[in-house]
Parts: structure tokens; C-alpha cells; sequence
């Protein structure tokens, strides 16, 4: 397959002009990134999801800012020719505009992302522009906002009624006016979804967001059934499953160590002809008499567990 060019912001806003779909998908590591690239995806997002999926936190509350430099570093070093997004994590971007910047900075310089992710609407809006105004990419996340999940009353649909859909495009518009270059909507009604993206001039990224998105995005993990036990989402279609294949595939190695299978024949590697009769010729060809008999099992203890002498 050959090298793609990896988009930018300018390209990415052309694609919702000429109504061509974005594809976006996470990714926290080198192997990961790379399958990713190599499918062909438009984005990728190092998100604050690898609390959950690769760290075994309940949510993504835990995950710091040097977890999230730490994956997206790795993750760049696999797609050098995609476009990388790496969530600010939890309130990094709740105070002053120095201490966000020194958090972008790092995520930047440090995590080689070429744009960042941030949660939250109206209340996020000058954070963002700062961000914007500083020269940082910024792709805006509303809906159901994983880091905001203890406030807005668990994981549940947003934009349902008349009053939160309202809600949703005021921050939707809020973040475009501060300069975001995409918005992610996550767990949006469908119907709020569609109005949000006919709206505004920026991309719309679902999911769990309906179809009239201008984009979707799905964790990797997600995709191809990476997990144990794995948890099905409405929203969700698996592509492959992995899982299954990975734990049989360990599942027949822990099985063939045990029964002598492996390695066989064609997994060694042999020494010049003669070797092994030298050795054994130096050291007695394997341990001691004496060894042997400091090893063996005493008459007592043959009595001890039934066995005959």
C-alpha cells in the first residue's frame, strides 16, 4: 500500500464541503497506530478511553497528562502519516490559560499529536480559543463527556428533549466560534446529531451520534472485539474478533508447552556435529551419579505418598 500524506485542518474541513465521510479511530500504541495507518483511517485519536481499555481504570478520571504524552508518543512513532489527536486529560484545561498551555506544550512537543481534543462546551469556549490563537488544532468533544460522567448523571443519551438539544448546539456553536477545527459528538440523539452538523461549517465526528454525522469514530478495542469479557454497545459494530482468536491461539501454546509439542523440530537451532559428544565427554554427560542419588526419593518417602520401590 503506499504512503499516504497525512491530512490537516484545512483538508479536514474541504472533506465536510465536498461531503466526503471522515473515518477516526483511537489508537494507544505502536502496533495499534500502525494497523490503523495501514487500513487507511483519517485520524487518529489517542484518547483518554485507554484508562479504560488498556489500564483497567473504571473510567477515564485516573489518566494523567503523563499517560497521555507516553501513549501518544508511542502512537506517533507508528503513524507518522495520519493525523494524530490527544485528549487533554482530566482537568488540564480547568485553570489558569498557562498552566493548559504548558499541557498542550507537552502533548505537542513531548507526544508528537498534531492537534488536541478537549470535552466540554460554553465553559471550554476561551480555553479553546487560547489553544487556537496559540497555533494548536483543537477538536472539540460535546454529548456525553466521559471526564464530566459523575455531573451529567451517568452514561446516558444527550439531546433527547427540546431543552438539551437546544443546549448541545449552543456549545456546538460556542466551539466553533473559538476556532475548533471538528466537534465530537458522543451519544447524541440522532435527530439533534443531524440539525448540529447541518449547522455548522466544521465537522461533525459520531459516536453513538446516528448517521448524518459528517465522520465517525469507534475505539479500536471496540472494533475488533479486543477486550475480555467483551461488553456490546448499541452503538457499536465489531469488525472482527480478535479476542477469541488471541486467547485460543495462547490457549493451544500453554497446551502444546505442556504436552512436549513445542518447540518441535523445525523451532531448534544445532550446534556443529560433534558438539554434544564433547560436552558430554567434559561433564559426564549429564549430572552426576552423585547428584542423582542426593536428588532421588528416600524409602521414606516413596512410603510417605504410595509408591512402590
Amino acid at each position: 500500500m503506499a504512503a499516504k500524506k497525512p491530512l490537516n485542518v484545512v483538508k479536514i474541513r474541504k472533506m465536510k464541503e465536498q461531503n466526503e465521510r471522515l473515518t477516526m479511530i483511537t489508537a494507544y500504541d505502536y502496533p495499534s497506530a500502525k494497523l490503523a495507518e495501514e487500513a487507511g483511517v483519517d485520524i487518529i485519536l489517542v484518547g483518554d478511553s485507554l484508562g479504560n481499555v488498556v489500564l483497567g481504570y473504571d473510567s477515564t478520571i485516573p489518566v494523567t497528562l503523563d499517560d497521555m504524552v507516553y501513549h501518544s508518543r508511542a502512537t506517533a512513532r507508528g503513524a507518522g502519516n495520519t493525523f494524530i489527536v490527544a485528549d487533554m486529560p482530566f482537568m488540564t484545561y480547568h485553570g489558569s490559560t498557562d498552566e493548559t498551555l504548558r499541557g498542550v506544550r507537552r502533548l505537542m512537543q513531548e507526544g508528537h499529536a498534531h492537534a488536541v481534543k478537549m470535552e466540554g462546551g460554553l465553559e471550554i469556549a476561551a480555553a479553546v480559543k487560547s489553544i487556537v490563537q496559540s497555533g494548536v488544532p483543537v477538536l472539540g468533544h460535546i454529548g456525553l463527556t466521559p471526564q464530566s460522567v459523575n455531573t451529567i448523571g451517568g452514561y446516558r443519551v444527550q439531546g433527547k428533549d427540546a431543552a438539551d438539544a437546544k443546549r448541545l448546539m449552543d456549545e456546538a456553536k460556542a466551539l466553533e466560534a473559538a476556532g475548533a477545527f471538528a466537534v465530537v459528538l458522543e451519544l447524541v440523539a440522532e435527530e439533534t446529531a443531524a440539525a448540529i452538523s447541518r449547522e455548522l461549517s466544521i465537522p461533525t465526528i459520531g459516536i453513538g451520534a446516528g448517521r448524518e454525522c459528517d465522520g465517525q469514530v469507534l475505539v479500536f478495542h471496540d472494533v475488533v472485539k479486543y477486550a475480555s469479557p467483551y461488553m456490546e454497545k448499541r452503538f457499536v459494530k465489531t469488525f472482527a474478533d480478535v479476542g477469541s482468536q488471541i486467547r485460543g491461539g495462547i490457549e493451544d501454546y500453554v497446551n502444546e508447552v505442556k504436552n512436549g509439542a513445542f518447540p518441535a523440530e523445525n523451532h531448534v537451532f544445532k550446534a556443529d556435529e560433534g558438539v554434544s559428544e564433547s560436552l558430554d565427554s567434559l561433564y559426564g554427560g549429564g549430572r552426576s551419579e552423585e547428584a542423582t542419588q542426593q536428588n532421588a526419593p528416600s524409602a521414606s518417602d516413596k512410603e510417605k505418598v504410595g509408591t512402590q520401590g
